[in-house]
């Protein structure tokens, strides 16, 4: 990375982290004529947005008008009232979508972003009034990673387990090419090819470069950093944050390891964009007042740690504890590996929707629509009874058609499918003849079980699931086999051998932090705008009141308000005094 510059010399803006908020707040704050200082602690830029699907809910996009999907704002804010209600205040979510498509034209026009509209992105939420199954969700285009030159080494890489074959990484189109793969034998030969690349690619260049999902949306923002002079440190953690007599933010005290700590001051702001607590382990067990002592897993880097918020906390911001949940909840499996690492999967579109998945809990019955979102999925897991040492733990079961189709888990489907062997002898994939020889296996009541498979499979031949509704939803469905009839997600789960996954409580990161405003300028206990510190990303304490609208709805936020504060910041009074 470049030198570090002369302590001495303020900048109109730090930016502490370098995810989502952190790196939009960067580029908006340059392209509006500020300059700008990005701090970062971990030896990897883009923080937990380098491992993120990507999606952006941003309703009333460009591309949404171009598609002729004219989302009425209203509509918009009228499906987050619906779902949020009093849970978080009103005024952050009506500010998210009336600027949603002023900051996402924004971005466009000056940075290297670019989107491309989902073509069916159906809300979480689909039976509650005013939701839509077209126009909300934008994706990041895949980018060169050969652009970020000597920078490639040092951006963030993918979960490894969410990597085909370890090494290629794919976005939602290539999943469902590859799917197919196995049922013609064109789609065999464009599999291949595409595995053919990113193989050539990672003997080329020691991974592959054609970036998608997360590492593309970091990439491209940081590429526009890189282009412009902006200057990005890594292994920089913040310490401390600076105020002067007026208690104004106006610096941070720089903690390198194996060097001496210094100051940069800020000559207007400090902006927070660490990615919350999820890897905190004494704040996270606070915030998890329904969650007992047990497993829970996060899908965050080992950075996000809090300090962002903890900062915030110590010049006077308030932390906010409302809304109906601390975390974004996800299913997540873990594959203990025979060195002793342990390996994370997070369960969210590739298989739970699938036919012939089903999953239930320590009883060995069904306890949810398996094909929900991840974070409904989560909720009601969380409300099922737990295990002393793992906590919340639940199994996800199919058969031996299921897992050839679409894989389990890590598991991966034909033609990937080789590596499953030591999945099984690892553990993490629990292989039986019979259901009632699985249920031994789980440790689940073997009669239980078998009547849960033998209901299930009853509905699944029916096409409908009486018990549940999979597959009845606008948002199931599309996550289903549309060539299995009548319904998408179901399938008898009857073909032997049986296998099965355990899935634990996790998240995809916290849903609170600072308390904001409009801008995201962080407030006190009283409502009053700490003077110079703004909070962007997992350290803004969410809009959404710990619910989960849809797909996006963390990285769109992020990009909004980032706009919002960098606007505020350079319209603001000046305030020549700050940095003295």
């Amino acid at each position: 990375m470049r030198p570090v510059a002369d302590e001495r010399e303020p900048v109109d803006v730090i930016v502490v982290g370098s995810g989502m908020g952190a790196l939009c707040a960067a580029a908006a704050c340059d392209a509006l004529g500020l300059s700008v200082t990005v701090l970062e602690k971990d030896r990897y830029f883009g923080g937990a947005t380098a491992r993120s699907g990507a999606a952006l809910w941003l309703p009333g996009s460009r591309q949404a008008l171009a598609a002729g999907l004219a989302d009425d704002q209203a509509e918009a804010l009228a499906y987050l009232d619906a779902l949020i209600g009093n849970l978080a205040p009103r005024d952050l979510r009506e500010a998210f979508v009336r600027t949603a498509p002023e900051a996402l034209a924004f971005f466009e026009d000056h940075s290297k972003l670019d989107f491309d509209l989902r073509q069916v992105s159906p809300d979480y939420y689909p039976e509650l009034p005013h939701a839509s199954t077209r126009g909300r969700v934008i994706d990041v285009k895949t980018f060169d990673g050969r652009r970020l030159g000597i920078h490639l080494a040092y951006l963030r890489p993918p979960i490894e387990t969410h990597l085909l074959f370890g090494f290629m990484a794919i976005n939602r189109q290539d999943l469902q090419l590859l799917l197919k793969s196995h049922r013609s034998l064109r789609g065999l030969w464009q599999a291949a090819g595409m595995v053919a690349g990113a193989l050539l690619r990672r003997l080329r260049h020691g991974r592959d470069t054609r970036l998608v999902l997360g590492n593309a949306l970091v990439a491209r923002l940081a590429c526009t950093l890189f282009e412009r002079g902006i200057d990005l440190r890594l292994n920089n953690p913040v310490t401390e944050l600076h105020r002067d007599a007026a208690g104004r933010v106006v610096g941070v005290t720089i903690q390198p390891p194996d060097k001496e700590a210094f100051r940069l001051n800020a000559r207007k702001a400090v902006i927070l964009g660490t990615g919350g607590f999820s890897a905190n382990p004494a704040t996270s067990a606070r915030n998890r007042h329904a969650t007992p002592a047990g497993q829970h897993v996060s899908m965050f880097p080992d950075s996000c740690t809090g300090d962002g918020i903890a900062m915030a906390q110590s010049a006077g911001a308030q932390f906010a504890e409302q809304g109906r949940h601390a975390f974004f909840w996800s299913p997540v499996s873990l594959h203990r590996m025979a060195n002793g690492s342990i390996r994370r999967f997070a369960h969210l579109t590739t298989d739970r929707a699938k036919p012939g998945v089903i999953a239930v809990n320590l009883s060995g019955r069904r306890f949810t629509n398996e094909a929900d979102a991840y974070h409904r999925f989560g909720e009601a897991l969380q409300s099922q009874s737990a295990d002393a040492e793992r906590g919340h733990v639940a199994w996800l079961i199919c058969d031996a058609t299921a897992l050839r189709r679409y894989g389990l888990g890590i598991a991966k489907p034909f033609p990937a499918h080789l590596p499953n062997a030591r999945l099984v002898v690892d553990g993490y994939l629990t292989r039986a003849e019979s259901i009632e020889n699985l249920a031994v296996s789980l440790g689940l009541p073997a009669e239980t079980l078998a009547s849960t498979i033998a209901d299930y499979n009853r509905d699944a031949t029916a096409g409908e699931d009486t018990a549940f509704g999979k597959g009845r939803s606008a948002h199931n469905r599309p996550l289903g086999d549309p060539e299995v009839k009548p319904n998408p997600c179901l399938a008898p789960v009857a073909q032997p051998p049986f296998y099965a996954v355990a899935v634990h409580s996790g998240d995809l990161g916290t849903a609170r932090g600072v308390r904001t405003d409009r801008d995201a300028r962080a407030l006190d206990s009283n409502g009053a705008p700490v003077p110079g510190l703004y909070a962007v990303g997992n350290d803004m304490h969410s809009l959404t009141g710990g619910t989960y609208p849809g797909p996006g709805i963390t990285l769109g936020p992020a990009l909004v308000f980032a706009y919002r504060a960098a606007r505020h910041i350079a319209t603001a009074t000046p305030t020549p005094d700050a940095v003295q």
